[in-house]
């Protein structure tokens, strides 16, 4: 029987970007959901939660960072691991991981992105 396939919601402002990291995805055999910002991404997860979600920072509308706290607040959604995706440099990374209302990212990728580096952390995120 074939497991059930782990469904990754992709947060990104910019389709080239959401259609190339989804294609990766599903060509290595998760699911995707796609947002274009943090508003249209909450309604998403409050509909169909998903088991990983790869976010960036820098977006119109409600930011990579007020999604984050947001999912991070909320008992019921916390635990879904979220790999921060940005151009933003690894200072990001030290400033995001030192809040303490909220805990780091389980996973962190800059971009341009590595595909093995990612595919690595979605695949031992989701699992988990």
């Amino acid at each position: 029987m074939e497991s059930e396939k782990k469904v990754v919601l992709i947060v990104d402002d910019e389709p080239d970007f959401r259609v190339y990291l989804s294609t990766f995805l599903e060509d290595n055999g998760f699911l995707t959901v796609t947002a274009k910002d943090g508003d249209e991404a909450l309604a998403k997860v409050q509909r169909n939660r998903p088991d990983l979600i790869t976010l960036d920072i820098t977006m119109p509308e409600k930011s990579g960072v007020r999604f984050y706290r947001e999912i991070k607040e909320d008992k019921g959604l916390s635990d879904i691991p979220i790999i921060i995706v940005t151009g933003v440099t690894r200072d990001f990374k030290s400033f995001i991981s030192t809040r303490h209302e909220v805990p780091p990212p389980e996973g962190y990728v800059t971009k341009p992105i590595d595909l093995d580096e990612v595919l690595k952390l979605v695949t031992e995120l989701s699992s988990k």
